[in-house]
């Protein structure tokens, strides 16, 4: 009988032993689950899509998302900054085919090819500030080439004045009825020269 006490004691204390060692391996397995190797970063739980801002995010001072956001910011920049220098060149191109014909009294090759050139620059301008690919019509064109051309270079000039004013973020009605100005007398001077 003494014997049989010993033994139900041992298999109680065995149990225990086990019970305990099974709750450690199990603590121990979780436990290794949960935490990451120091080599892998931990994933961003919110993918990011550009131009877009939310709230909700908790990673706020991450490193990625800093870098994120400084390109998306250099890349708006680099696209203004063309902007304007696209706008400048039409103001150039505007004043060269006003002096170019002033002095000689008639369009060349050349001319023609700036014209094309104005114009493809301005829709892109256009284009940039939110405006339509659609054609606007141009009321009170002048009939002499002089004249046209003369209010081109104003025109031109007045276009690379205010999307040099406008700032990046904004969708100008006035950039947009200017270039759309400007392209309507660019089609009249190309139709007048042929």
């Amino acid at each position: 009988m003494f014997r049989l006490q010993i033994g139900a004691r041992l298999s109680w204390r065995m149990r225990l032993v086990m019970i305990a060692s099974v709750a450690w391996l199990l603590a121990t397995v979780a436990q290794a689950q949960s935490s990451r190797p120091n080599g892998l970063p931990s994933p961003d739980p919110t993918p990011v899509t550009p131009g877009k801002t939310d709230s909700s995010d908790t990673n706020f001072g991450s490193p990625e998302n800093e870098m994120r956001g400084k390109l998306l910011v250099k890349e708006e920049k680099k696209q203004y900054d063309e902007n304007v220098a696209r706008a400048r060149e039409v103001s150039q191109l505007g004043s060269q085919l006003n002096e170019t014909f002033a002095a000689k009294r008639l369009f060349s090759s050349d001319d023609g090819k700036k014209l094309e050139r104005l114009e493809k620059l301005t829709r892109k301008i256009r284009n940039e500030a939110g405006g339509s690919e659609s054609d606007a019509e141009v009321k009170d064109l002048p009939s002499e080439i002089e004249t046209a051309l003369k209010r081109l270079a104003d025109v031109a000039d007045g276009l690379y004045k205010l999307v040099e004013k406008t700032p990046r973020h904004v969708v100008s009605a006035a950039v947009i009825d200017q270039a759309n100005k400007l392209i309507g007398l660019v089609q009249h001077l190309r139709n007048a020269a042929r």
